[in-house]
């Protein structure tokens, strides 16, 4: 008999199985529970996404014949929801066909299991997939530590107010309005909370300061979107969003900071969300200004990109924008 040479896991791996065939239930439970793995099981569709609600689990192993809901629109619904698009899913089917296989690719699934199921294989995949699937929730971990330490820079200073959850939805709006991917879209959700969390680096003294600062006070603040870069380089999942934090105080004629970046070697995506950070200061009461009406601000902006602030034809895009919904 074959040796399964299987890495030790700190914690069983929670193994969702979904089959209307309880027997097949019962013998993917046998192969894996000798092997660090708790089994759940569903009879349908409806039931496993009730059961993932429930307990997310590490890995899904779904039928695809099934009555009701089958398992390619199970995989479908689980892939589009962002609390359970990271979990993998694979397909154990005994359907050959191209055909069938490329619709679960389509549906999002992770990998594929024939049946009937060879013993050998499932354990040696289940275990590969469940790593892979703790690797990706301690950097979830790791992400929202980093959200929280920049909602704790947010909350440091009360005369932003919720700053971060009206950008949320201003880029929200305005990404769709322009016709940006969903992933693009999210880009911007993030850098909303995420865009001046390297201020956690510029002191209370500078930070929260009334009055207008000095040269070398502001020296010190310009350092904050470097800083901010650095905070989330390491984390994978906010790569995309490292070039908007960077870059969200550059202007389009090369007078902002903190690289003097001119016209489009300005990332889109920052360009896109300066528009919306300038909008929303300009429209909030702060200590030093009352809060602009809509048409003031627009017309602050509009001068402002005359005088070489602001991407122009964002910016005609954000006027459009905001005439169709203020």
């Amino acid at each position: 008999m074959e040796k399964l040479k299987i890495p030790k896991l700190e914690r069983p791996l929670n193994i969702l199985a979904v089959d209307d065939e309880p027997t097949n239930l019962i013998v993917v439970e046998k192969m894996l529970k000798p092997h660090g793995c708790i089994v759940e099981k569903a009879a349908s569709g409806k039931d496993a996404l009730a059961a993932v609600w429930k307990q997310l689990p590490d890995v899904i192993l779904l039928d695809v014949m099934m009555p009701g809901m089958d398992g390619f629109e199970v995989c479908r619904k689980l892939k589009g929801a962002e609390s359970t698009r990271l979990i993998p899913i694979v397909i154990v089917t005994a359907l050959q066909e191209k055909e069938d296989r490329i619709k679960g690719i389509e549906a999002g699934c992770d990998d594929f299991i024939s049946k009937p199921i060879d013993r050998i294989e499932l354990i040696a995949r289940v275990h590969a997939l469940g790593q892979v699937k703790r690797l990706n929730d301690d950097l979830d971990h790791a992400e929202a530590v980093v959200l929280s330490l920049a909602r704790a820079v947010e909350a440091k200073d009360h005369t932003t107010g919720d700053h971060c959850d009206r950008l949320i939805q201003l880029s929200r709006a305005f990404g769709e309005f322009i016709g940006l991917e969903p992933k693009d879209v999210r880009t911007l959700e993030r850098a909303s909370i995420l865009h001046d969390v390297g201020k956690i680096g510029v002191p209370d003294t500078i930070l929260l300061k009334p009055d207008k600062l000095t040269e070398d006070e502001w020296e010190i603040m310009r350092q904050h979107p470097i800083l901010g870069e650095e905070i989330c380089h390491p984390l994978r999942s906010l790569q995309d969003v490292c070039p908007v934090i960077r870059h969200h105080h550059e202007k389009w004629s090369g007078i902002g900071y903190p690289d003097g970046l001119v016209s489009d070697s300005i990332p889109y995506l920052a360009r896109v969300f300066q528009l919306i950070d300038a909008f929303d200061a300009l429209t909030s009461e702060r200590p030093y200004k009352r809060a602009f009406t809509t048409d003031e601000a627009m017309k602050t902006l509009k001068d402002e990109t005359a005088e070489g602030y602001w991407d122009p034809e964002m910016f005609k895009k954000f006027e459009e924008f905001i005439n169709e919904n203020y």
